[in-house]
């Protein structure tokens, strides 16, 4: 009789894994630190589930590196206990401790991702939360974590695993050689001028027409030497490959992203939210006349739930002129970050959009014209009335003359060199990205042989 011989399947565990705040204003980068992982994971042939996942939270948050960006990635492997623990050698290793990074990592083994967790990552997205409030819940769930320094970049370890794309954008980011960190980036004004025109609108924010500057590259120390946005991976590549330089880079990763989604001003602001340091949006109506301040700056208050809420409009953003020519009742819808009160200011929303919804009749007095002569009469003296100076028809009092409104009933956004990471552009107005395959992108990261 045969001996009928089975083996043993081991069964392979979903790995969720989140870190955070690996970088320092000096150096380092917590997306270059996903690129180590990556390279390092698919060296021993891991099974990704997903892109990795690159998710910008609340930018107001005064104690950010840059663009305030966690990463997760998701994983199926059968050997948990050995990818934890290299994944925590490379933290220690690509963290700037040094210079003030507060790194945090977070495992959670489910290939569902609990609601609570996307609570806490929505949060994130607009509020300034207490990194003892991320201790609290790894703890309360079990989460296994690891953490230096004050252990901030749990914060965001913990939102990016929770974080749930209802839109999403792509980022290829590519990565300098170590011996080239901190210096000079060199690449082609003009090969990123091409490279726009030939993948608009599959790209977005890569270069400023009007003045002439290349937006893809960092001006700090960090590994980044380019990073195209845009809405698929075919894009980016051909984009990647337009781009002129002589530096030999090390390779690149594509993430998947909220960037452009405009997520962070998704929340309505109320006087009892409108904390310092929070984002979100407001609709309401304008109840004074701007005053524009020093430097070009523009001050206004808008009524919204009959409560008055101070809002600024900054020069560099290009959107002072539209907010000098709102006058009391337009309706409005703004959003911005709450900047905390000063001595001239109480909380302000600094706006990174002004949506017009409508436009209130701007009445000036003027002096009466004339019917028989179609002429403006001229004032016989204070209290005396006025007089066509043609025919002597008289008048007694002003008229009231509609001016027109060098405004429109559209959405204003700051110009585009002043975007943030989060910024909704123009051309992703109305859009909702839902349609990348990842299992057909096999071109998602790359380490060039050279």
């Amino acid at each position: 009789m045969s001996e009928l011989v089975t083996k043993n399947v081991v069964k392979k565990t979903v790995l969720n894994i989140g870190f955070d705040d690996t970088d320092s204003p000096k150096g380092m980068c917590t997306t270059f630190l996903a690129y180590k992982v990556v390279d390092l994971l698919k060296k021993q042939k891991t099974e990704f589930l997903d892109f990795p996942r690159l998710i910008r939270f609340n930018p107001n948050i005064p104690w950010k590196t840059r663009g305030n960006g966690a990463v997760s990635i998701k994983i199926k492997t059968n050997n948990t206990s050995k990818i934890k623990n290299q994944i925590k050698n490379l933290v220690s290793k690509y963290s700037d401790t040094k210079n003030g990074a507060n790194p945090g990592l977070v495992f959670f083994e489910s290939d569902s991702i609990p609601n609570e967790f996307t609570k806490f990552s929505d949060l994130a997205l607009w509020q300034l939360i207490n990194r003892n409030n991320a201790k609290k819940f790894a703890k309360k769930h079990n989460l296994e974590y690891f953490y230096k320094g004050n252990g901030q970049g749990l914060v965001g370890a913990i939102g990016a695993i929770g974080y749930h794309f209802h839109d999403h954008t792509l980022e290829l980011l590519s990565y300098r050689k170590k011996q080239k960190f901190g210096k000079e980036r060199k690449l082609l004004t003009k090969s990123v001028k091409e490279m726009q025109e030939k993948t608009y609108p599959d790209t977005f924010n890569s270069f400023d027409t009007k003045k002439g500057r290349v937006l893809i590259t960092p001006h700090g120390p960090d590994p980044v030497f380019f990073g195209v946005r845009g809405e698929n991976v075919d894009a980016l590549v051909s984009a990647s490959k337009i781009l002129k330089s002589e530096e030999k880079l090390d390779g690149y990763m594509i993430f998947k992203s909220n960037q452009g989604t405009g997520d962070h001003l998704k929340n309505e602001l109320t006087f009892e939210t409108m904390k310092p340091y929070a984002s979100g949006k407001l609709t309401g109506v304008v109840s004074n006349s701007p005053k524009v301040a020093k430097g070009g700056h523009v001050f206004f208050k808008i009524l919204s739930n009959d409560n008055e809420f101070w809002c600024a409009v900054y020069k560099p953003t290009g959107m002072s002129v539209v907010a000098s020519n709102l006058i009391k009742g337009d309706k409005i819808s703004v959003g911005g970050g709450v900047r905390k009160a000063s001595k001239n200011f109480p909380r302000i929303i600094n706006l990174e959009f002004i949506q017009i919804i409508s436009l209130e009749k701007q009445i000036m007095p003027s002096n009466p014209i004339c019917k028989n002569c179609n002429k403006k009469m001229k004032s016989k003296g204070k209290g005396q009335g006025f007089e066509c100076i043609r025919c002597g028809k008289k008048s007694s009092r002003k008229t009231n003359e509609i001016i027109p409104r060098k405004l429109n009933k559209q959405l204003y956004l700051p110009k585009v060199s002043a975007h943030r990471h989060l910024t909704r552009p123009q051309q992703r107005q109305g859009i909702q990205n839902k349609s990348t395959n990842f299992k057909n992108s096999l071109s998602w990261f790359c380490v060039y042989q050279n």
